[in-house]
């Protein structure tokens, strides 16, 4: 199976690995192609526009920044929607819009490709261990036909129906991700005011009913000053922002939600949206001293 991914970040970058490491043959692009080096190292083969990654791949997985990138890699004019052949399959693991998702595999559909939407969660620890959680929308089969691949970058992944069902299914997990790296940063902001040893803190915590996986990843880092990214502030803002425009089609007020977008995109506003999502607990003031 030859396997095609368009989208080398932090996330892409693992999963292309763990799939080369089981001896799988990948062609990639991305549009910075320098960022691209370490997997061409690991043995990946490199293409010059989507159109060709499609062209030669059974399976084109994208993994990009924002909806208007998911449009220009599908529906461009050297998009993968222009080099898919019939009866491959693509998949976007880009978190990105629901009926963005359902146009991709309108449009797939008519060329008789096989779309699926299927953002993960897990971050760069999760896409690096293979440890990853895959929230998939879009044909069945396709998702049937793909539990081999899934396997090798996941742990877990779930089929949730129709074209956008993966997406909403994120939207849900950032949801909760929204309310755990706030609650994260407030604890420490806390403890560290009344003189707690941080440390003891995080053990603590994530030893009884206030664990989770933010508070086992990403506290440990913040007590070491590493904001370096698993998952860029300015792609959570993006996620919190589609999760809010759904909550208002859906008619769901999201109060908790709407002060976490708000808190990240203040950082956005202030240059540090290239921090990771920890980076949050740098704009309280107490936490500087």
């Amino acid at each position: 199976m030859q396997i095609g991914f368009i989208g080398t970040g932090i996330m892409g970058t693992g999963i292309i690995k763990n799939f080369l490491k089981v001896g799988y043959d990948v062609t990639v692009y991305n549009r910075t192609s320098a960022h691209a080096q370490a997997v061409l190292d690991a043995n990946a083969k490199w293409a010059d526009s989507p159109r060709e990654v499609a062209a030669s791949s059974d399976v084109t997985f994208t993994m990009v920044g924002f909806p208007k990138d998911v449009e220009q890699v599908y529906f461009g004019p050297d998009g993968v929607l222009a080099g898919a052949k019939a009866g491959s399959i693509i998949v976007d693991m880009t978190t990105s819009q629901p009926s963005l998702a359902a146009r991709i595999a309108a449009a797939a559909a008519k060329q008789d490709i096989r779309a699926l939407d299927a953002p993960v969660s897990g971050g760069d620890i999760g896409a690096q261990k293979g440890t990853l959680t895959i929230m998939v929308g879009g044909d069945r089969q396709a998702y049937d036909q793909l539990q081999p691949l899934f396997a090798k970058i996941g742990t877990t992944n779930h089929y949730f129906g129709p074209a956008g069902s993966g997406q909403h299914a994120k939207m849900a997990n950032q949801i909760m991700i929204a309310g755990t790296m706030t609650g994260l940063t407030e604890m420490l902001v806390y403890a560290k005011a009344a003189g707690l040893d941080l440390k003891t803190v995080l053990a603590t915590v994530g030893g009884g009913g206030g664990a989770n996986w933010s508070l086992e990843n990403y506290g440990p880092r913040i007590l070491v000053g590493d904001y370096t990214p698993g998952f860029f502030i300015k792609h959570f803002v993006k996620d919190l922002r589609i999760a809010l425009e759904e909550a208002d089609r859906l008619g769901v007020a999201l109060p908790a939600t709407k002060q976490a977008k708000a808190l990240y995109q203040a950082m956005v506003d202030n240059g540090h949206g290239d921090l990771g999502t920890q980076g949050l607990i740098t704009s309280y003031p107490s936490w500087q001293k």
